[in-house]
């Protein structure tokens, strides 16, 4: 099993807060010690991961202080721009980092992101999987035409050329067993979490990932993202995580509600009483600590790895910046490292 580093943090910090120092930190750290890869988000207009607004600047950041770990999207909201942006973008960061990039595509879960591409919003999920298919033979140094500012066409390519011959891609899922199964039809890896799924459910997702990805001749590879703080009390643990990992659920109060937590039924977060919202979020904690993510003990830890792994998870993305305390999550990253050396062999 593979352990990366995963960013998607809830910016709570104040102005003279150094909102960066944890990332590039825990990309040395990670650099250091032989995790697989760092993953870093594109999110737009919001607390809520809003600090990540394009993920190829931060990719070439980890670029400059590191040498070796792998420098990933998680994700490309695709849809929000034009492919040959997406290749040209990261075909620097590919130059910058001798060839270590890797990206994830998503189709984007919020409308105002779409501020940016209005009308890409109804027909998102179609335009990720045209985009895979554009930024592979872009990477490849493939000419696109495209309607110019005089009204005609261009036939353009990238440059750079990038390092690379071919650029890992990734679909993103928030749980749809649709995306699972066109990622594994395109030869595309899947990155997934467990907010609004769980671990069951998740298996026979996967299942429909790989089968797919069979018929493509494809092995497929499957990450999966989870909120990670590891320690040597577990009670201390739940205490240092209960405050930050309730307030990060309630700032994505809307994929909260998107999971089974909340019914079949939409409902509008605005109408929900605070003593209802609080329920969930309670809710949602004691069940995501002790189902869901790396949360606890190293031993606990490789109990929930071997989870993973049984139903078919490649990689780990572990999500460290959910609001703990930066000098306390940098100083937690030796149990991490523990829990990496504890799973690199088994079987």
């Amino acid at each position: 099993m593979d352990l990366s580093l995963f960013y998607f943090a809830n910016d709570n910090c104040s102005l003279d807060t150094d909102r960066y120092e944890l990332l590039l930190s825990g990309a040395r750290f990670a650099d250091a010690n032989d995790f697989t890869a760092v993953w870093t988000p594109e999110r737009h207009f919001h607390a809520f991961g809003g600090i990540y607004p394009n993920p190829a600047v931060t990719g070439a950041a980890i670029a400059a202080v590191t040498s070796r770990v792998g420098i990933r999207a998680g994700s490309v909201v695709s849809p929000l721009h034009h492919p040959l942006r997406i290749a040209e973008e990261w075909s620097v960061v590919d130059n910058l980092s001798g060839g270590r990039v890797g990206i994830s595509l998503a189709s984007g879960w919020h409308a105002s992101d779409f501020v940016l591409r209005p009308e890409n919003y109804d027909d998102r999920r179609q335009v990720v999987l045209d985009h895979v298919d554009q930024i592979r033979r872009l990477w490849r140094g493939d000419s696109m035409s495209a309607l110019d500012g005089a009204g005609g066409t261009s036939e353009v390519r990238i440059f750079p050329p990038p390092v690379q011959r071919e650029l890992p891609i990734w679909v993103t899922s928030a749980g749809g067993v649709d995306t699972f199964r066109n990622a594994g039809r395109i030869g595309a890896g899947l990155l997934t979490h467990l907010l609004g799924q769980d671990v069951d459910d998740l298996a026979e997702k996967i299942a429909e990932y790989r089968k797919a990805s069979a018929e493509q001749g494809f092995p497929g590879h499957v990450v999966l993202m989870v909120h990670t703080f590891l320690g040597d009390d577990e009670d201390e643990v739940r205490e240092v995580v209960r405050e930050p990992m309730s307030n990060y659920l309630r700032s994505s109060i809307n994929l909260l509600l998107g999971s089974r937590l909340a019914g079949a039924r939409k409902i509008d977060p605005a109408k929900l009483r605070e003593s209802e919202v609080d329920f969930l979020v309670r809710r949602s904690f004691d069940r995501y600590y002790d189902d869901g993510g790396l949360l606890g003990t190293v031993p606990k830890a490789v109990r929930a790895v071997e989870r993973a792994r049984d139903i078919g998870v490649d990689e780990i993305a572990c999500l460290i910046d959910f609001g703990v305390d930066t000098k306390r999550v940098l100083a937690g990253l030796a149990r991490l490292n523990e829990l990496r050396l504890l799973v690199r062999n088994t079987a």
